[in-house]
């Protein structure tokens, strides 16, 4: 085999590999607009240059025709296990960036990730919030602390950076919130006109919106609500809410807070 075809089969396969990874990343972990949102396109590109370039290119430099067999091998496995190291580590990272929840905290929502979630909290969280699942991010509630000793410890923990939405033994059922959520969602009119700047992006969240749309919900595109949205990277993004069932039906990159 020539160099030129080895290298050309090495590509073809990362490129299946590559394929085969978008439609877990795209549709499960990062659908629609969280790509942009928790970084997930960003971070799959990353991983594609890695994976599609690097491995063919060592191939390119490493074949030779007049190797030996054992030789070709050993070049061959080198390859393939340094390959699957750079792979395994950016899924790694892809699965601790995936958002795991939407957390619905006092005014807002913020999107948490299993890279949010401190060390000791970990056991704390729920079976179906693992990195490696495959379940799309679910919504939340968040049960604020009940005793003097639990808001001196999220006090504490709130100055080291630690938000209260980000530790799962505070989360619980989104319906047990509905009736916060229902209370602080506001009108789309009034973030019409509080961005009349944002006109273009609103009315095409509002399109999504109308297309993600369930039986038992609104088809009225003046009935939906909408709340600030906040993530790690970022403080300016807007959920739009059913007023009914108060479930996500579309995100946009708004400020919500002006």
């Amino acid at each position: 085999m020539s160099r030129a075809r080895a290298v050309g089969y090495h590509f073809t396969l990362s490129v299946v590999v590559a394929v085969a990874l978008a439609s877990v990343v795209f549709f499960l972990w990062f659908p629609a607009s969280l790509r942009d949102l928790a970084g997930g396109q960003r971070l799959f590109w990353t991983l594609v240059c890695a994976d599609v370039v690097c491995g063919p290119l060592l191939t390119w430099v490493l074949f030779k025709s007049h190797k030996t067999k054992l030789a070709l091998g050993i070049d061959v496995a080198l390859i393939a296990i340094i390959q699957l190291l750079a792979l395994g580590y950016g899924l790694f990272s892809l699965a601790s960036a995936r958002p795991l929840a939407f957390v619905f905290e006092v005014d807002r929502f913020r999107v948490v990730s299993y890279a949010d979630i401190t060390e000791s909290d970990l056991r704390y969280l729920p079976s179906w919030a693992k990195p490696w699942h495959l379940q799309p991010p679910r919504l939340i509630g968040l049960r604020m602390p009940t005793s003097a000793d639990e808001r001196f410890e999220s006090f504490e923990i709130a100055l080291q950076g630690v938000e209260v939405s980000q530790r799962p033994q505070h989360w619980q059922d989104y319906s047990l919130s509905a009736d916060e959520v229902r209370g602080r969602a506001k009108p789309l009119t009034a973030l019409r006109k509080q961005r009349p700047d944002k006109a273009e992006v609103i009315d095409r969240a509002v399109g999504e919106a109308m297309s993600n749309f369930r039986l038992g919900e609104t088809n009225n595109p003046d009935e939906l609500r909408w709340l600030p949205l906040v993530a790690r990277n970022t403080l300016e993004w807007t959920v739009f809410l059913d007023p009914y069932t108060l479930r996500i039906r579309a995100l946009a990159p708004i400020d919500g807070f002006l």
